[in-house]
């Protein structure tokens, strides 16, 4: 993702207009019929679509999803823009970039966790797209570049900002607008991931990947350093790169890390990033921006910049693992995908 202002706002607002339009629907996976070669039981895809700016969640049945052509292919869809409620967080501005989803389950509710690089973050109730809390961090610019997000047990919300070198855990519980925070730093500051068996929050920056303790209330939080190990280095001399962090589903204890150079799973009890899962050859390369499997069949998702776009961070393409396949987005500028799996 570019530093500072890495191309005019204007520019991009001037496109907005040709977004993919929203649709209704229900995301449960496909659970008969295998066509394309689609496993029985597959999840549907959750994107960060920063070329329309809008988070999306399509059709796992279909190989190629030209949304112009056939807009059933799009299960649902949101942007602030679009939505009342977010209006204070200037999503013109703000909602630049989305770089983060992931969907969480909350005292019996669904939510998607998103945010983007010019200042927003929100935790989105599915499938209403109503706000259960968002902030806007210096919208307009990635001064901060919210780069994830999750919610904690007690309502609360964490934002890992890259640019920002920062993590920061609101008091969201307090309400949609809640601006009370408790804030530690962490350089290149990108995932975060809410580790319930443990009770920490686990952090991953661009030198290390870090836990850290929840304290104070809910109306006043507060957080601290627990532990930190370094990120395995790719380049001698060079920053490891920290970005993706996410639970390995099919293996409670274990977590997905990806770095500038490779992918790997960090196991929590042995204190290693390991890569002695399957398809670490294929699923393992430079630039992985995000990597996440399905329980229920194997499947493993990744995404990689394609060279050719319109920012050198975008793909049309999502990769698929065990067994090797591929999604596409015709004319899309995908960042981040992942299975739709609340969890």
């Amino acid at each position: 993702m570019p530093s500072r202002r890495g191309v005019l706002l204007g520019a991009l607002v001037a496109g907005v207009g040709a977004g993919l339009p929203l649709a209704a629907g229900s995301p449960a996976g496909a659970s008969s019929g295998t066509p394309g070669g689609v496993p029985r039981r597959t999840p549907p895809v959750l994107l960060t679509e920063q070329a329309s700016r809008q988070i999306l969640v399509l059709d796992p049945r279909r190989r190629v999803w030209d949304v112009r052509r056939d807009p059933s292919v799009v299960r649902w869809a949101f942007s602030p823009t679009r939505h009342e409620g977010y209006e204070d967080l200037r999503p013109e501005v703000s909602w630049v970039y989305p770089n983060e989803s992931k969907v969480r389950r909350l005292k019996g509710r669904t939510y998607v966790l998103t945010s983007a690089s010019f200042g927003f973050v929100a935790v989105v109730d599915y499938p209403s797209g109503k706000r259960y809390w968002g902030a806007a961090l210096g919208p307009g610019d990635d001064l901060f570049n919210p780069h994830s997000a999750e919610i904690l047990p007690d309502g609360n919300v964490a934002v890992a900002c890259s640019t920002g070198a920062l993590v920061r855990l609101y008091a969201a519980s307090q309400g949609p607008r809640a601006a009370r925070y408790a804030e530690v730093e962490l350089k290149g500051a990108h995932g975060l991931h809410w580790d319930g068996a443990r009770k920490v929050l686990w952090a991953i920056g661009d030198d290390e990947l870090v836990t850290y303790e929840v304290g104070g209330t809910r109306a006043r939080p507060a957080l601290t350093r627990r532990s930190s190990v370094g990120l395995p280095v790719g380049t001698p001399g060079k920053t490891p790169g920290g970005h993706d962090l996410f639970p390995v589903a099919g293996r409670p204890g274990r977590l997905w890390v990806t770095t500038n150079a490779a992918v790997f799973q960090y196991d929590i009890k042995g204190g290693a990033f390991v890569q002695d899962f399957a398809g670490a050859g294929e699923i393992s390369r430079k630039s992985v921006k995000a990597v996440g499997d399905d329980p229920r069949t194997g499947q493993v998702l990744s995404t990689v910049p394609e060279a050719g776009l319109e920012e050198t961070w975008w793909t049309t393409k999502v990769s698929v693992h065990r067994p090797r396949g591929e999604y596409e987005l015709v004319d899309g500028g995908i960042y981040k995908a992942r299975w739709f799996l609340p969890r």
